[in-house]
């Protein structure tokens, strides 16, 4: 099940530690990496995600990644794909089955799959999973929101166990179980894995990281990508980004060695290879850009933005039917955008240069 795939991260693992999971993914023939990239195929959405990102930012990422063809799963759906958790037996209830006889909205119930409300990550789901889909529509008819039962139910033991509880909703925040005329919340931490510490801290880094790039702060988002490499010398995603937040802040000589660094952990990252073609033209050497541009494109033969780039180079270094070759080939991508017009138009450009040297 695990070959041939690549797993990026959305957010940190709770369920055990995120070197283990690199170790069992490698050891079955799978890539894994820090984040999503262009090659990933699977998304893997961490429960510690829920205590960093808003709902309506959680629920964007899971579009965005849907929409860019990536299969998005549980901590529990990676667990059973690498066969370090059982399937559930009896098991035999579609997903359509719990929507209908639950009335549970079907984009809360696909969000509380996802970070694992059900014993089930998917498909076939339980009887108990049904009894937790009617509790989960009484809450949210309550006026819970989906991610304050994500981040509730986690925090009282197996979610089967709720089955057996009578849940309400103080609030949309707030979720309680009526314990005889008690109300009490759904709360107490359980121990977390061995080795989950070095884990969280650098997940702290890794998320400080990427704020302070969001923000603009690019040579202190550098710094601190920089301390993630120093924790795990493997991320070739922390490196990346360190040589992207570098690039940005104009030190281009650092960013092309980071740049270097990252094809060495990981000589298929497409996206580095881009990047860096991209530093050595504006540097001048359009035969290491002409180089960097094609390996991209050979690893992904999609990379649309890769493959207009080098039909630019080709056309300014005067190769014009490489040129006209390398936009016609973009055009299969991308038909309507700004980008499609100017491909067009450089392809007519180039048909009458070549007319008028023929005739000359």
């Amino acid at each position: 099940m695990i070959a041939g795939r690549i797993y990026g991260l959305a957010g940190a693992l709770s369920a055990f530690p995120r070197r283990l999971a690199a170790k069992a993914i490698k050891r079955q023939g799978g890539e894994f990496q820090h984040r999503a990239t262009r090659r990933t195929t699977h998304v893997v959405f961490g429960r510690a995600l829920l205590d960093r990102s808003s709902e309506s930012d959680i629920e964007a990422r899971r579009l965005r990644e849907i929409d860019s063809g990536r299969v998005v799963i549980s901590e529990n759906g990676l667990l059973r794909a690498l066969a370090l958790l059982p399937a559930l037996e009896g098991a035999a209830m579609a997903r359509q089955q719990l929507i209908d006889q639950s009335k549970l909205a079907p984009d809360a119930f696909d969000l509380l799959s996802l970070f694992d409300c059900f014993e089930s990550h998917a498909e076939p789901y339980s009887f108990r999973d049904l009894i937790l889909a009617r509790k989960y529509a009484g809450l949210i008819a309550g006026g819970a929101s989906w991610g304050a039962i994500a981040r509730s139910v986690h925090r009282s033991g197996p979610v089967a166990s709720l089955t057996a509880l009578s849940l309400h909703a103080a609030d949309k925040a707030s979720i309680y179980a009526r314990l005889g005329e008690a109300m009490t919340e759904l709360d107490g931490q359980g121990l977390l894995p061995f080795g989950r510490d070095e884990d969280a801290d650098l997940e702290e880094l890794f998320a400080s990281a990427e704020n302070a790039e969001r923000d603009g702060k690019t040579l202190e988002a550098a710094a601190l990508y920089g301390r993630c490499l120093a924790l795990d010398p493997t991320d070739a995603v922390a490196a990346f980004n360190q040589a992207h937040c570098l690039q940005m802040a104009d030190r281009k000589d650092d960013a092309v060695n980071t740049y270097l660094r990252t094809l060495k952990i990981d000589p298929k990252f497409v996206e580095a290879w881009f990047n860096l073609a991209d530093l050595q033209r504006q540097g001048g050497d359009a035969d290491a850009a002409r180089r960097h541009l094609a390996r991209a494109i050979r690893i992904d033969p999609g990379f649309a933005d890769a493959i207009y780039n080098l039909a630019s180079l080709e056309f300014d270094s005067g190769d014009f039917a490489e040129a006209r070759q390398w936009w016609q080939r973009y055009l299969e991508f991308d038909t309507t955008s700004e980008w499609a017009k100017r491909a067009r138009q450089g392809i007519r450009y180039v048909e009458l240069e070549l007319r008028q040297q023929t005739a000359g």
